[in-house]
């Protein structure tokens, strides 16, 4: 048997009763790809997929029902998932052969398939194939092609979709001409991104100074945050948003009153500002009212509103500055949402925390947590999203 991939010169060869890989000069097929193929390849692999759980109320679990789930229940049977975003009561999902998926309310064309229909099974957005990475927000959402190109679409009242104008779009539009777009986030009317020359730019609403550009002016075009180049992760919460520099460096703008900023303060800002000195910091993500990062270190470190446990420091007390979450250091990923906390461990087990009003914790009840607790006992999760009252996560094919 022998398996090469689209577009690729990689293919997989039984040689003396096992598989083996040949290159052939250019580009590899994905291992996802070949194991959604051929999972008989690898021993032992347990059934991938996409699972997801809490309210159900606009058929954003997926499964073509309206019913709630407090624990994880399968998005359909398909194997092939690479990257999930969760926006309020919608998911969106890249397939690793590149297309894109979405589901759930759809009242301002957030889905993106033309209609403002809701749906409650996963519908295919368009038939391309170059799909790289998406993120939702609360009525909009963004998407970044392989060729570099950036699209949007959903609402627009505030120009966060950055075509230069405030029309809702139903289908993606292309963000201008641009093709070195790399890494995009958006949230509750804004969005930022980095290009891959390593600028940093943002539009949309600007009334707390959440665009970082000094100003409180809303912008319907993308505008350019500072001089630096060096920008390697940014993540946009409801009105504040955080990003990360090459060399490890953390910032953040925007509302600040209750902490979410991380700079000891709760003075908003309209501009980057650095939190603390250190430069070690290597994944962040912001919710409504607090943020969780991930250092390099694998140490989990909150901050901002404390309510419903939310930081996930066994309190629900609010922090102006980064606390540590225990005293593990195997963490790997972290996603926040409006009030709940999702994290990913380097042993590919699921923790959450935080409020649990429609069981968006997963764990099989409705009690809000203050300190993190598994979902189930798998050990292959591969990516988690969680936000307002649900979750969503990519279990891989191996264990």
């Amino acid at each position: 048997m022998s398996v090469t991939g689209p577009n690729t010169g990689f293919k997989v060869v039984n040689v003396d009763g096992g598989p083996t890989t040949q290159d052939l000069g250019q580009r590899y097929v994905s291992k996802d790809y070949l194991l959604d193929l051929y999972p008989e390849l690898i021993p032992g692999r347990t059934t991938p997929g996409l699972w997801a759980w809490g309210d159900n109320s606009s058929g954003q679990l997926g499964n073509g029902t309206i019913v709630a789930q407090s624990s994880p229940i399968q998005v359909g049977t398909l194997t092939n998932w690479k990257q999930v975003d969760l926006g309020i009561f919608n998911v969106f999902a890249i397939k690793t052969d590149g297309t894109l998926w979405a589901w759930g309310r759809n009242n301002n064309g957030q889905l993106g398939d033309g209609t403002i229909i809701p749906k409650s099974s996963p519908v295919q957005i368009g038939s391309l194939t170059n799909w790289k990475q998406v993120d939702t927000g609360d009525g909009q959402t963004a998407a970044i092609k392989t060729d570099g190109t950036l699209w949007a679409w959903g609402l627009n009242t505030s120009g966060q979709l950055g075509d230069g104008t405030i029309t809702r779009r139903s289908s993606p539009v292309q963000i201008g001409s641009l093709t070195n777009w790399k890494q995009v986030s958006n949230g509750e009317s804004h969005m930022a991104a980095i290009k891959t020359d390593g600028t940093l730019w943002a539009w949309g609403f600007n009334g707390n100074g959440e665009l970082g550009d000094g100003t409180v002016i809303r912008k319907s075009s993308p505008v350019q945050i500072g001089a630096l180049t060096n920008w390697k992760q940014v993540e946009v919460g409801d009105n504040h948003t955080t990003a990360i520099t090459t060399d490890g460096k953390l910032y953040a703008w925007g509302v600040n009153g209750n902490g979410q900023l991380g700079d000891g303060t709760v003075v908003s800002k309209s501009s980057p500002v650095q939190i603390g000195s250190l430069t070690n910091w290597k994944q962040v993500s912001a919710g409504d009212n607090h943020t969780v990062a991930v250092k390099t270190d694998g140490t989990l470190w909150a901050w901002g509103l404390g309510s419903f446990g939310r930081l996930g420091d066994g309190t629900i007390i609010s922090r102006s500055s980064p606390v540590q979450i225990g005293s593990l250091t195997n963490w790997k990923q972290v996603s926040s949402g409006q009030s709940e906390t999702a994290a990913l461990k380097t042993d590919g087990t699921i923790w959450t925390w935080g409020n649990n009003n429609a069981g968006q914790l997963g764990d099989g009840t409705i009690l809000s947590k203050s300190s993190p607790i598994q979902v189930g006992s798998l050990t292959n999760w591969k990516q988690v999203s969680i936000f307002g009252v649900n979750s969503i996560a990519i279990l891989d094919g191996y264990i």
